[in-house]
């Protein structure tokens, strides 16, 4: 029998104990996982290439209120920016108010639309069918594959801010590179029908020449309506989405206590867990050492068992997270973890994290199993 086969033998021989360590690190590291790949989407990542060109213009006091639509003009005139469109939540209900309802409604302008977000992929004759029809919609793919829509199809929708229901007619369907659970519709619907939302707008997105221009660009804007009776907040599309993340508090610290605690837990669990089979095992050391077996040898068959088994509890819960993210993307929420992804680096570090955690919750224990006596190791009874 080879030295890693012993290992894996012995690391299971207590199926009832080892299962359930495998368990409570595989919970730990899916929870370890999963707030590392919300770190890693929230403040690592840059986004698409497209996205680091855009911009999102908004009130500087409340995302509530509107900017006049005269702005447009005024940034568009900005240099460095390349287009600009308006962008105005709508809030309808669909059917119901059932959560498993709930998607994203912007009014924007058809014309624009493309030239800001490029990476939208949808047909060229579904586009300019929505560009030409006041009431037509475009609807994003996954929604279609949920409610069965098809090209022509109705959607009536139910308004809760504005005192309107759009009855649209589907244009158009278009695949986002990532999730992004909304249909878009032509703004001029809601200004006719809604006398005080005309020539306004929720927020204006900004494409900018490149992404060297968006800080240059976010200051002209704000600079020229700083005195103006609607000031405005100019910032990247990552810093934009940011916000509504920081409105829940301090994210960071509390990412990191989470992920601290996790790790003092799980070592905790493994400690405890090797210090109870180490020592049950102590006669069985001496016979190892009357065999022949060294110290150091010993000492690694040991510490090889809990990383052994802190391993199969980290993959079992970096399976489980990826799973767990796949499931609350297809959420009715899912657009805020549209970005994220657990990368292969998010996946090293956490098994390197189980894998450390084995080391040091067995290397006490194991150093003190290898250094028994013969003689007292025979005459233990435990």
């Amino acid at each position: 029998m080879t030295l890693s086969r012993f290992v894996t033998k012995n690391a299971f021989r207590n199926k009832r104990r080892s299962i359930l360590t495998v368990a409570s690190v595989g919970v730990s590291l899916l929870l370890l996982t999963f707030m590392m790949t919300v770190w890693q989407g929230f403040y690592i990542d840059k986004g698409s290439a497209e996205s680091m060109r855009r911009l999102v213009s908004r009130h500087r006091v409340s995302l509530t209120n509107f900017l006049p639509g005269f702005y447009r003009e005024k940034i568009r005139a900005i240099p460095g920016v390349v287009a600009v469109v308006p962008n105005s939540w709508f809030g309808g209900l669909y059917k119901d108010d059932k959560q498993e309802n709930f998607f994203a409604q912007f009014a924007t302008d058809p014309d624009e639309f493309p030239k800001v977000y490029p990476e939208m992929q949808i047909a060229p004759d579904q586009l300019a069918a929505w560009q030409r029809d006041r009431a037509g919609v475009i609807v994003n793919d996954e929604l279609a594959r949920k409610y069965g829509w098809k090209v022509g199809d109705r959607i009536v929708l139910l308004g809760t801010i504005y005192p309107v229901n759009p009855e649209l007619t589907v244009r158009g369907i278009f695949h986002w590179p990532t999730t992004n659970k909304t249909v878009y519709f032509n703004a001029k619907y809601v200004e006719e029908a809604v006398s005080w939302f005309k020539g306004e707008a929720g927020t204006f997105s900004i494409m900018s020449g490149s992404a060297d221009d968006v800080p240059k660009i976010a200051s002209a804007v704000d600079d020229m309506f700083r005195n103006a009776p609607q000031p405005t907040k100019t910032e990247s599309e990552k810093a934009f989405g940011l916000s509504f993340v920081n409105m829940m508090g301090n994210v960071k610290a509390f990412i990191l206590s989470i992920c601290v605690a996790v790790v003092f837990t799980t070592l905790l669990v493994s400690a405890n867990t090797m210090a109870m089979s180490i020592r049950e095992r102590t006669r069985e050391v001496a016979v190892l050492k009357t065999l022949g077996f060294e110290r150091r040898t010993i000492l690694g068959l040991f510490v090889g068992e809990a990383v052994s088994l802190s391993l199969a509890g980290g993959i079992f819960g970096c399976a489980f997270a990826w799973l767990l993210l796949i499931v609350m993307k297809q959420s009715p929420m899912g657009f805020f973890l549209a970005q994220m992804q657990i990368t292969l680096g998010t996946l090293g570090v956490a098994l390197a994290v189980a894998a450390l955690v084995g080391f040091l919750s067995s290397l006490i224990p194991s150093y003190h199993a290898a250094q028994v006596n013969i003689v007292e190791g025979l005459r233990y009874i435990g």
